[in-house]
């Protein structure tokens, strides 16, 4: 009588099976978005809402096409607004590799605070310094001539035509280098900086 082995599958075979199958659910787990990225998502599918700096060819105003803030690039229009509504022109220069532009625009410009209060009582301009480094030099020298220093991101106030009655720069709400935090500055109902800026644009 002749006996008839029985083929057994190796147990390392049945092994790699096993830990094969864990391998792809584990694939598959990594893969399937988490409820924080799903509402990542869903807030990128939203429509972004542009301002008129969307038309600009600057790559840093570009950069501000999205704040909430009724950007102007520099120009006669900007300066017609504030004219015919009588409000002073708020302006801030920078360029779009500048680190300290980029925490402001963060930290300031994207605030709906922030820009509740310039789009009610100022006419907003942005200005690149690399396109317009006489602007920059003139307000640069206000800067330094007000505030015994000068950088970036830099700001002022002026009137209508336009000529400035104070500088400054970088409006953050960590506040490096002694200067102004935007919370404080511009509150609502206006911070000091905001209502000294507008008392005295209407001493002028």
């Amino acid at each position: 009588m002749k006996w008839q082995r029985t083929k057994r599958r190796p147990k390392f075979a049945t092994l790699t099976v096993m830990f094969t199958i864990l391998g792809i659910i584990w694939l598959q787990a990594l893969a399937e978005p988490t409820g924080a990225e799903t509402r990542e998502d869903h807030s990128q599918n939203k429509e972004v809402k542009h301002n008129r700096l969307i038309n600009e060819s600057s790559p840093y105003l570009l950069q501000h096409a999205t704040n909430p803030i009724d950007w102007y690039p520099w120009g006669e229009e900007a300066f017609e607004k504030a004219k015919k509504e009588g409000k002073p022109i708020f302006l801030s220069i920078g360029y779009s590799t500048c680190h300290w532009c980029h925490v402001m625009e963060r930290e300031s410009f994207s605030d709906a605070e922030v820009a509740a209060l310039l789009n009610r009582d100022f006419v907003s301009i942005k200005v690149d310094r690399e396109e317009r480094p006489d602007i920059d030099q003139v307000y640069m020298t206000v800067t330094q001539t007000l505030t015994g220093q000068g950088g970036l991101a830099q700001y002022g106030f002026s009137n209508s035509r336009p000529k400035a009655f104070f500088c400054g720069h970088l409006l953050s709400e960590r506040k490096p280098l002694g200067s102004h935090g935007v919370n404080g500055s511009f509150a609502a109902g206006g911070g000091p900086l905001a209502n000294g800026s507008t008392k005295c644009y209407r001493k002028r």
